[in-house]
């Protein structure tokens, strides 16, 4: 007889915290979630992980929740089950997921799939504002910027000198307006 179990976000602390021990102690074989699980969870003896519609979730999720399994020294499998028909990108992340563990790996595909989004703001996907740079390819240049920019402020905190009245005109026209943002929940 095999024991299953249902956990998901609505359900009170205790219960959770009681399916979880079972599932963790081995009176429960079978554990059916939902993403609860992505953070916090460490059961070694956890060897399968099935992600249904896989294709709807990004890659650091898929990441993470894969990473629910193989933590002890049992082989672990984690199974992607998408719809039959998906997107162009859908697909790459599912791609990426099938080639590699690698965290690093992951972020720098999921930052290239999916855009960096704002520096300043409240969008976290997308394209953003940089004319010149791209994130993945001119790092060295980044550097380099980074740099200059930290020892002109080290110089003019406020940016008030003559030379530096350009820069802080630049940043007000772009950036000032996003700083002032409304109350986010």
């Amino acid at each position: 007889e095999v024991k299953m179990a249902l956990i998901h976000g609505r359900q009170k602390a205790p219960e959770k915290e009681k399916i979880m021990n079972d599932f963790k102690n081995g009176r429960t074989q079978i554990l059916v979630s939902t993403t609860v699980i992505e953070v916090g969870v460490d059961v070694p003896n956890a060897t399968i992980m099935i992600i249904e519609h896989a294709d709807r979730f990004g890659l650091s999720q898929l990441h993470q929740l894969r990473g629910r399994v193989g933590r002890g020294k049992n082989e672990s499998f984690c199974i992607l089950v998408t719809a039959k028909d998906i997107s162009d990108i859908a697909g790459e992340r599912m791609g990426v997921m099938s080639q590699t563990n690698d965290g690093f790996v992951i972020a720098e595909e999921d930052l290239r799939l999916r855009g960096s989004g704002e520096f300043f703001g409240t969008r976290q996907s997308g394209m953003p504002d940089l004319k010149f740079a791209n994130l993945l390819t001119d790092q060295k240049i980044i550097e380099i910027a980074r740099k200059d920019a930290f020892a002109i402020i080290q110089r003019d905190p406020h940016l008030r000198l003559p030379e530096n009245e350009i820069i802080r005109e630049r940043f007000k026209d772009k950036f000032v307006d996003k700083f002032q943002m409304p109350n986010i929940a």
